[in-house]
């Protein structure tokens, strides 16, 4: 049995998944580690081999869901970086610590953005 709220969430998560073209996806991983907890990876890679991967911890504290830990990193073809948010906490002079988004050569600050949001980043970039 899992939260009706992280039910949902992962519903949410294939809705915004299967909306990006051109990919496969390489893996999907739900680790359900209680009623309220759960860990997520998803790796997908697109045909021009571009690949995009998700990596999150989630609770359902209340009625609310709770990053523990996320990334969201997107990289093209040579494996160079395109971007990145995270939450790791490497970074603690940026002013949205422990949130940023990693560019090519740079940090920048960044709230921790909804999925949906970064897959329409990714579909922007790939147009």
């Amino acid at each position: 049995m899992l939260h009706p709220k992280l039910d949902k969430y992962f519903a949410e998560i294939e809705k915004s998944i299967k909306r990006i073209k051109n990919c496969n996806v390489e893996l999907y991983n739900e680790e359900i580690l209680g009623y309220n907890r759960i860990n997520l990876k998803i790796r997908v890679r697109f045909e021009e081999g571009s690949l995009f991967e998700i990596s999150e911890a989630v609770i359902s504290d209340e009625d609310q869901l709770k990053h523990l830990g996320y990334r969201y990193h997107f990289q093209n073809k040579e494996n160079q970086l395109i971007f990145r948010y995270d939450n790791t906490p490497h970074y603690p002079n940026v002013e949205t610590f422990p949130n940023h988004k990693h560019l090519p050569g740079k940090v920048i600050e960044s709230v921790k953005p909804f999925l949906a949001d970064v897959v329409n980043e990714i579909i922007v970039f790939m147009e």
